[in-house]
């Protein structure tokens, strides 16, 4: 039974992103702003809902480390799976307004991250996420989302739009929207919940699964969205979906946890930073090449270094 709700849980996964993707490109040129715009906020927050949602749950029942590994996994996941899968499918070419300010701040949200692993901080938790740091992040993630919203605006007025006939009128739109998240996070929590009860009658330890099946199983919405948005050629849908869950999970998601409940350091959040921080660079220098891209190869790259760490942490899981 659970193998069978593993594969219906793919089917709405799948019908989710579709209908995500249809509804949101649909809103951008109604309102005739950037796909790129959408990708960042809209879309992005809502395939971030599961480490939302984890996170809040977490930080309530004070369990700081399911609330800190679910944002470092889910990032060094979005950049290493979801953008390597997307750039094999359809090369990802950036926008200079994101190489100039979504990519660092992604990169300053690694950095932030990798501080924390150093047993660096600024507030009032010695080696962790205090409110005092929650209010910063929070503070940052505001700046992100005013200078977002405005360059997303002003480079949709400069764009060429296509004629409205034809388009989706703007309620089914917004359904396709509704409709595509309750899909991509109940395929989800299908796919997450079954895997774990198949993986532990396997007698996997609840260990492995913690860094592999439910690390993957929330960010299975970003892998899903952007992917689809790849195959239907809106490459700023998928690279924006990615970069600003990103952004999302770090300033925003860990922001709110940390204002609920101080959040302390644990023993592996140094390895997990430096993963979540080396993804957001890679991509970044990526881009600064001649095409601004991310091809097809670093794509596989990215797979390989992904690839390569999680055999080292199932290994010494395992030890």
């Amino acid at each position: 039974m659970s193998y069978l709700l593993i594969v219906a849980g793919f089917v709405v996964l799948t019908l989710g992103a579709d209908w995500l993707v249809d509804g949101a490109s649909a809103i951008a040129r109604r309102l005739k702003v950037s796909d790129l715009l959408i990708g960042l906020t809209v879309v992005a927050f809502g395939t971030s809902l599961p480490e939302l949602v984890v996170n809040i749950v977490a930080a309530v029942e004070d369990n700081n480390e399911i609330a800190l590994t679910n944002i470092l996994g889910s990032n060094a996941i979005n950049v290493f799976i979801i953008l390597g899968l997307t750039a094999l499918v359809c090369p990802l070419t950036s926008q200079r307004s994101m190489r100039r300010f979504e990519l660092p701040l992604s990169v300053l949200a690694g950095v932030f991250a990798l501080l924390l692993g150093m047993d660096f901080f600024i507030g009032d938790t010695p080696g962790g996420i205090g409110r005092t740091d929650g209010l910063l992040l929070l503070a940052v993630f505001a700046v992100f989302m005013f200078q977002t919203v405005r360059t997303g605006i002003k480079s949709g007025k400069e764009s060429k739009t296509s004629d409205e006939k034809g388009e989706k009128p703007v309620l089914l739109a917004l359904l396709l929207i509704v409709a595509g998240l309750v899909g991509l996070v109940g395929g989800g929590e299908l796919i997450v919940k079954n895997a774990v009860k198949i993986a532990r009658a396997w007698g996997v330890s609840d260990a492995v699964i913690g860094v592999t099946v439910v690390a993957l199983g929330t960010s299975l919405p970003e892998l899903a969205t952007s992917v689809m948005a790849a195959s239907k050629k809106n490459v700023d849908l998928a690279i924006g979906n990615v970069v600003g869950s990103n952004i999302f999970n770090v300033f925003f998601v860990l922001g709110i946890s940390a204002v609920i409940r101080p959040l302390e350091a644990y023993p592996n959040l140094l390895t997990d930073a430096v993963m979540a921080f080396l993804g957001s660079l890679l991509v970044l220098l990526f881009v600064q090449g001649r095409r601004h891209r991310v091809e097809r190869w670093q794509g596989a790259l990215l797979l390989i270094v992904y690839a390569l760490y999680l055999w080292m942490l199932i290994r010494g899981i395992s030890q």
